[in-house]
């Protein structure tokens, strides 16, 4: 599984995804902080990357814009700090299976989450 980080996903994201064996890229890295919203889908579908932000456009334009994109999983919080953001996306990764990621935007909450479109149950 591969990860894009956002400009506005924490950096420490990026080695605890490594020490799951999760291959990781940073737009920061990339040299692409600033770039439009567009440009960081389409990088992250260029790499089959998974999107990690804290942007919530993502989630609620994404479907609008493609429906085939490897998925993004954003993070909205009432105080967001990095502890609380990689806790939010250790719990995702061990309750959601990656076969369900592809073409889904996901938006983690404090204390609920939701998929668009809406997973199967």
């Amino acid at each position: 599984m591969t990860f894009l980080l956002d400009e506005n996903f924490p950096k420490a994201a990026a080695s605890v995804l490594r020490g799951m064996e999760y291959e990781v890229f940073d737009v920061r890295e990339m040299g692409m902080a600033g770039c439009t919203d567009a440009a960081v889908l389409a990088k992250a579908e260029e790499l089959g990357a998974v999107l990690l932000t804290t942007d919530r456009d993502f989630f609620h334009t994404l479907q609008h814009r493609n429906s085939h994109h490897p998925g993004v999983i954003t993070i909205v919080l009432r105080k967001p700090c990095r502890a609380v953001i990689l806790e939010r996306l250790g719990w995702f990764l061990m309750h959601v299976s990656s076969e369900q990621w592809a073409g889904r935007a996901f938006q983690l909450r404090d204390t609920n989450w939701v998929a668009k479109p809406p997973m199967q149950t």
